[in-house]
């Protein structure tokens, strides 16, 4: 399995989106390798009012105006770390909130990470999946087109969903309604 290219990701996030699902996301940090089916997302675009771009390019967001196919990792609640696919052309803040993950590979790494035992809810949320895959702060801007990154998103064949799961997206008091939120 081979990392997705760049250009995969150069394209709105809520397009890109639902075809995230199923896809496998690599992290190969602390000498650990894990491995998780991407089972829920949510898209957020610079026109969108609940998107950390919608007031434009900051320190905090500049991962989002860059290249596509880059994490955009921020800190939620002063203690989740979230993990966020850039999509969309260079200077077109937008990304892919990964929600969360069936656990493939290193479970048991997961579930050390996690402080607790192997179940469904070892990264059944945004913040458990960054604990999960070992992601932080320091993985900010980490390009996930290259195999050598210590974060990166494939494909083993496994098609997304033909028709996944739309609803509203959670924990956002702007845009509330926007059917951004997708699962299988």
């Amino acid at each position: 399995m081979r990392p997705l290219e760049r250009a995969w990701y150069a394209r709105d996030a809520p397009v890109i989106a639902p075809e995230l699902l199923n896809k496998l996301i690599v992290s190969k940090i602390d000498g650990d390798t894990v491995v998780g089916r991407i089972t829920e997302v949510e898209a957020y675009t610079q026109d969108d009012p609940a998107s950390h771009t919608h007031p434009g390019p900051t320190a905090r967001n500049a991962a989002m105006f860059g290249p596509p196919g880059h994490l955009y990792v921020y800190l939620s609640y002063g203690i989740h770390h979230c993990l966020n696919v850039v999509t969309a052309p260079e200077g077109d803040g937008q990304a892919v909130l990964i929600r969360a993950l069936q656990p493939v590979e290193g479970v048991d790494v997961m579930a050390r990470r996690r402080g607790r035992r192997p179940d469904r809810e070892l990264a059944n949320g945004p913040g458990k999946v960054g604990q999960a895959l070992g992601v932080d702060l320091d993985r900010y801007g980490t390009d996930l087109t290259a195999r050598s990154s210590v974060v990166w998103i494939g494909d083993d064949g496994t098609a997304p969903p033909v028709s996944p799961r739309v609803g509203p997206r959670i924990g956002i008091s702007k845009a509330i309604d926007t059917p951004w939120r997708f699962r299988p």
